[in-house]
């Protein structure tokens, strides 16, 4: 039994789109769904070419618009079905379908091994229907997918919600002290890298719960808008961090992309999370001074132009609490409302710095 993890390139990328067409509420999966209700079994082709014509035996033209009602009822009958590439057109039924037996399948039940063998040789997707266990699979390029009823799917979605959400405010815990580090200067390596694990480690679970609401369909709804509620701001403050932390003596700036890569294992370790995000050997115990991108914004969200021209007048973060609304309308861009919310701004942030 395969995952989306193990697949990889095309396949990857034809399961995510086929993922979506065999989602709740699609005509496909209504028509799938009526077959596992009237406990029946089927095979569908999800496409037509040459070859799909080549292994193809006796049945029916049929060439009719597709709706679940007609698939339903040509399920009935032996043999086998085939779409259109569009999937929009009921185009044969009753097929025999002879692939080439040399290719390789683990497949055991007999509609199984064919679906699995079309889909290696005509390399179109094929669905297919257990009568005996009431599932419907998808096979790709020697792939096998189940797709899943919408409540084994939600269920392992809510256990993933919940720990995303654990996770983000552990992220805002652990940002919240980096900020206060931060106005005292007196962050390190470690803390930066605990930052970063966090924030990866929101991204992997919010990328798991994009394939459930893709997966659920229609009934992925409220899903959605949990996830866009959980993962608000976790990119921007990925971007902040590699701007803030970048150093002169490194080429580029640290990349959080990079922590993609890593196994789970890996992503547990400050050593190897220090290393992929750009700092090598570098002692987790070193002092880094950040350049203040993520304190000017939490101050004012000033666009990123402005906040690089001021910060450029400073030689410290510590310096920026001691200029004066003057101080910074002399900022090439600066005006009058943007200065006074910044200084307001890092005022309340110097309190919270105290309060650490």
């Amino acid at each position: 039994m395969a995952s989306i993890g193990d697949a990889k390139g095309r396949v990857a990328e034809q399961f995510r789109q086929y993922r979506s067409l065999l989602a709740p509420g699609t005509p496909l999966r209504e028509g799938l769904e009526r077959i596992v209700n009237g406990r029946t079994g089927a095979l569908v082709v999800l496409g037509d070419n040459a070859i799909v014509q080549q292994i193809s035996t006796g049945g029916f033209v049929i060439n009719t618009d597709f709706t679940p009602t007609a698939l339903r009822e040509l399920s009935k009958m032996d043999g086998g079905i085939v779409l259109s590439s569009g999937l929009d057109r009921i185009l044969r039924a009753g097929v025999h379908f002879v692939p080439s037996g040399s290719i390789e399948t683990i497949e055991t039940g007999t509609r199984h091994r064919t679906a699995d063998r079309i889909a290696q040789q005509a390399h179109v997707p094929v669905a297919t229907v257990s009568a005996s266990m009431s599932t419907i699979a998808l096979f790709l390029e020697g792939m096998r997918f189940p797709i899943e009823p919408s409540h084994q799917i939600m269920g392992r979605a809510d256990q993933a919600l919940a720990t995303l959400s654990r996770y983000r405010d552990r992220l805002t815990d652990d940002t919240r002290y980096l900020t206060g580090l931060e106005i005292a200067d007196l962050v390190t390596l470690r803390d930066l890298v605990r930052v970063c694990q966090r924030v990866e480690m929101a991204r992997r679970l919010a990328k798991e719960l994009e394939g459930y609401v893709e997966s659920l369909g229609i009934d992925g709804r409220l899903l959605q808008l949990q996830l866009f509620e959980l993962t608000a701001g976790v990119d921007e403050t990925a971007t902040l961090l590699e701007n803030d932390y970048s150093i002169e003596e490194r080429p580029g700036k640290p990349s959080l992309e990079e922590l993609e890569e890593l196994p789970t294992g890996d992503l547990l370790d400050p050593e190897s999370v220090s290393s992929a995000i750009g700092f090598g050997a570098t002692p987790l115990d070193t002092h880094l001074r950040p350049k203040g991108f993520r304190l000017v914004h939490q101050a004012a969200q000033l666009d990123t132009t402005l906040t690089r021209r001021m910060l450029d007048q400073v030689d410290s973060i510590q310096e920026l609490f001691d200029l004066s609304v003057e101080d910074l309308m002399r900022v090439d861009g600066m005006d009058a409302k943007h200065a006074r919310a910044l200084r307001d701004g890092l005022a309340r942030l110097a309190e919270l710095g105290t309060q650490s």
